[in-house]
């Protein structure tokens, strides 16, 4: 006769635990909000009710309206058409900049600190003089000298940015580089792009992201600012800075146009902000 087998769980024994990554409603307010605008960057020039170039009402830094929802700038164009159009520049020349000063800064700090000697020491020396320039004044003299483009703009501000993600990754790169799980790795004579694949970059991860964020948010205010000076998106284009300088005036005549432009800037920053300070770093143990 075969008896059945039943498994049971031992008493004193606790159930699998699931670990779970908390948001809190500021860091969920944040992510919505940057969600929003980078759809609006990317799809958001099908979606506009007014040509953005097109003069659509005589009537210059006109109210909100039914029919304009941001009123209109100095020329009578559609402000609400012109800032959706305006995140395109201003969300994607960020992200393109600060992708790639993270990218160029925490793959040299890492090199930097695994190999150390010769390389690190003239690495370091080097972006650390360049990091002594105001990135602002930097900015002003390099688009000033070369023209104001797309791509000057993104590689100028990636020249500005990655002296400090280079300080940064290699200050983490060096802290893991000291442990003994690298020790051992070293020991077994693994080469230099395991070391930094394998067992560095795994455990900076996510403070170079929150650093990332950071630097995003540094990316848009430089960009906002060498556009209110005219050296940024130029004409027909326009991003959010340059709304600013274009509609400056309508602040003596009490018009939104140059509100909405600053309000836009002001809601990506602060949100990237919110996202950054409550990522979900608390973890909740329950049982299946």
């Amino acid at each position: 006769m075969t008896l059945p087998l039943r498994l049971s769980r031992a008493r004193g024994t606790s159930a699998p635990r699931q670990r779970t990554y908390v948001f809190n409603w500021a860091g969920r307010i944040g992510l919505a909000i940057i969600v929003m605008w980078c759809a609006v960057a990317i799809i958001g020039q099908w979606f506009t009710p007014y040509p953005v170039g097109k003069i659509v009402d005589w009537n210059f830094f006109g109210p909100v309206s039914a029919k304009y929802w941001m009123g209109t700038d100095y020329l009578g164009r559609d402000i609400f058409s012109r800032v959706m159009m305006g995140a395109r520049y201003t969300v994607g020349i960020a992200l393109a900049a600060v992708t790639l000063a993270c990218a160029l800064g925490v793959i040299l700090g890492m090199i930097a600190a695994v190999m150390g000697g010769w390389f690190d020491t003239i690495v370091s020396r080097l972006l650390d003089a360049f990091n002594g320039i105001p990135s602002l004044l930097f900015g002003l003299v390099v688009v000033a000298a070369v023209g104001s483009s797309i791509p000057v703009l993104i590689l100028t501000l990636t020249a500005i940015y990655m002296p400090g993600s280079y300080r940064f990754a290699r200050a983490l790169a060096v802290n893991i580089n000291t442990m003994d799980f690298v020790t051992v790795a070293r020991a077994r004579g693994e080469a230099t792009p395991y070391l930094i694949l394998r067992e560095i970059f795994p455990n900076i991860v996510g403070s170079v992201l929150a650093d990332l964020g950071l630097r995003f948010v540094f990316i848009v205010l430089v960009l906002s600012g060498l556009s209110f000076l005219g050296l940024g998106v130029q004409p027909p284009n326009a991003d959010w800075g340059a709304l600013v300088r274009e509609n400056i005036e309508g602040l003596s005549y009490g018009a939104p146009a140059v509100i909405f432009p600053s309000l836009a800037i002001a809601s990506l920053t602060i949100s990237v902000n919110m996202f950054i300070d409550n990522l979900p770093t608390r973890i909740r143990d329950r049982s299946e």
